[in-house]
């Protein structure tokens, strides 16, 4: 249990520091010139904990524990790669199907972005909990 939580704290604080930088230099670069008018002036910080709870839980769920339980940076690639391609997929291509303005750049920027994300920081969580397994 003490593994999972290693686990958890490093795919987090990787996530959690890539997407801060991500977002405070892409926001007025990216998001804000082309769907700026969709945006909040203010984070709903409830919101946004709630989604990093659930998706840091998903990314051990389904990439770091499989991966552990084979001992495998192949599956553990190939299935947080995955994963965040797919969940940010959901999530961007559903806005430019359902939206008046999104931006098709958007889309393809954040889905190249989730992919990223997500594999760098189920990567961080396996390399902790094999840390953890050796101690």
């Amino acid at each position: 249990m003490q593994r999972n939580l290693y686990g958890y704290l490093a795919s987090a604080g990787a996530f959690l520091a890539m997407d801060i930088v991500w977002l405070t230099l892409m926001a007025p670069r990216l998001y804000r010139p082309r769907i700026g008018e969709l945006m909040a002036d203010q984070v709903n910080f409830v919101a946004a904990v709630v989604f990093y709870l659930i998706y840091i839980f998903a990314i051990l769920y389904l990439a770091v524990l499989p991966a552990m339980r084979e001992n495998s940076w192949k599956r553990l690639l190939l299935n947080a790669a995955a994963f965040g391609f797919c969940a940010y997929a959901t999530y961007d291509l559903t806005n430019q199907a359902t939206l008046k303005v999104w931006s098709t750049t958007v889309t393809l920027a954040d889905m190249a972005w989730g992919t990223l994300v997500t594999t760098v920081a189920a990567s961080a969580g396996f390399l902790a909990m094999r840390a953890a397994t050796r101690h």
